[in-house]
């Protein structure tokens, strides 16, 4: 066979594609091809995504449940650090100035360190990423959240010295060094039109820039709404159509007709072309001979509930919730259905948590946090061996099940056949062990000291029984 038949048959599309995804017909005429990088597609389209995604969570009901359902998951009243430095001392003495700095780490004072986490969760939710810029004011380290729409993406920047895009700059390996922050908002009509479109350069250290990653090397967040605003809009048209329909059928309107235009006068009061009379109970009317009267009868839609709940299903599943979350309809669960969905919402919410929001945001707020205390002095022996006092656990919120009494009962079985410890099931319940163990021996010391007994109290020695 000659090279070039061998090339052409080497080359040549097969005849019948073994991937139906992959063929080509009239069933895939229309059908949209991603060819290229999310984050070039953020940056085309990113602003217009995330002004429909923060109308839509501030005006549609199911939007605004489903983000504040998210944040409450996620975040809750927030997700704790615990130093898991080897020396007690040391561990005490980190913990207790974390909780001293906690209250004093917002510079805009909103809130404490806990709200800030809270609203960095939500504008990721909303508009698909937020950014925290930390900052020495002379007296401590402070956060300061700064909006998406500072860091533009219309701000590309290639040379042989520079590489920047849709905000964010790059060194020669393709890593985040910078970011190009606005001093203030674009829409800040107090801004001076320079200095609001002049980007300033901030490092990459100084900032927590926390978003859900979907591809490698992507530089910029989508908006968790993405995926649901066309059938969240879609939604909202068909309800305002189905209220209308209402509306007009709770009217007693009517067309008067004329077949051969010989009919008399109506009595009433007419303005234009209508009619307006009233009606009592136990009227009768006289039509003028020729007259006629059909009245409208708007059909209502018999399907506005399948369709309603099969719009929100699918809302619902894009989110990643719950149906019942994002509606609060509880009427068709029952318990093994409600606790089957919530235990594969809580994988979720634990791959959020850990994999998203502590990696990005806290574990960047912490090690900056601890470099600057031990710098300061505040932390004796942080020079010598830096790396103890950054090792930390964060504890996310406890989460509520749909029957405690049965879940406490299988975690006790579980930990006295060893299958778990008593730390493991503390800490999954977002609570310190050390915290707890310190507290339940402060109890035990107070109930004995004043004579208390409870069920939890445990026999003293003078008590305790004789082996048999």
């Amino acid at each position: 066979m000659p090279v070039l038949a061998r090339l052409r048959r080497l080359f040549a599309p097969p005849r019948t594609r073994a991937l139906e995804a992959g063929a080509r017909g009239r069933r895939w005429d229309g059908a949209p091809v991603v060819s290229r990088s999310l984050t070039n597609d953020v940056a085309a389209q990113g602003r217009t995504v995330s002004a429909r995604a923060s109308h839509a969570a501030r005006n549609d009901p199911h939007a605004a449940a489903a983000v504040s359902a998210l944040v409450a998951s996620i975040v809750g009243p927030g997700i704790v650090p615990s130093s898991q430095h080897p020396d007690p001392e040391a561990r005490e003495r980190v913990n207790a100035l974390w909780a001293d700095w906690v209250s004093l780490a917002d510079f805009d004072r909103l809130g404490d360190f806990y709200a800030l986490q809270a609203l960095a969760v939500r504008q990721m939710i909303e508009v698909g990423e937020s950014f925290a810029h930390l900052f020495d004011v002379g007296d401590g380290l402070r956060l300061r959240l700064i909006h998406p729409d500072q860091v533009p993406f219309e701000f590309p920047l290639i040379g042989p010295a520079s590489n920047v895009r849709a905000g964010v700059e790059l060194d020669d390996l393709g890593r985040v060094v910078a970011y190009h922050v606005l001093p203030r908002r674009p829409d800040d009509p107090t801004a001076p039109f320079v200095a609001a479109y002049t980007p300033v350069r901030v490092p990459a250290d100084d900032v927590a820039h926390l978003f859900q990653p979907l591809e490698p090397g992507q530089l910029r967040g989508l908006s968790w709404l993405a995926p649901v605003l066309l059938k969240l809009h879609d939604l909202d048209q068909h309800a305002d159509a189905a209220l209308m329909r209402a509306k007009v059928a709770a009217l007693l309107c009517g067309v008067i007709t004329d077949p051969d235009g010989s009919g008399a006068g109506l009595g009433g009061t007419q303005t234009g072309g209508t009619l307006t009379t009233g009606l009592e109970p136990g009227t009768l009317l006289s039509l003028p001979p020729g007259k006629g009267v059909e009245f409208l009868d708007p059909k209502e839609s018999q399907h506005f509930d399948a369709f309603t709940k099969s719009h929100l299903r699918a809302v619902a599943a894009g989110l990643g919730i719950p149906y019942e979350l994002l509606t609060g309809d509880l009427s068709g669960v029952n318990y093994s259905s409600i606790r089957a969905g919530m235990v594969e919402f809580r994988r979720k919410l634990e791959h959020w948590q850990h994999n998203v929001v502590v990696f990005r945001f806290c574990r960047p707020i912490w090690d900056r946090w601890i470099e600057y205390c031990g710098l300061s002095g505040l932390l004796p022996g942080y020079l010598d061996d830096p790396a103890p006092y950054h090792r930390v656990d964060w504890l996310p919120p406890r989460q509520e099940w749909v029957d405690p009494k049965k879940d406490t009962e299988a975690e006790v079985l579980a930990i006295r056949a060893g299958l778990k410890s008593r730390t493991q099931a503390i800490t999954e319940r977002g609570y310190s062990p050390e915290k707890v163990d310190a507290e339940i021996a402060l109890d035990r010391a107070r109930e004995q000291r004043l004579g208390l007994a409870f069920d939890t109290t445990l026999p003293t020695t003078a008590e305790a029984p004789a082996d048999a």
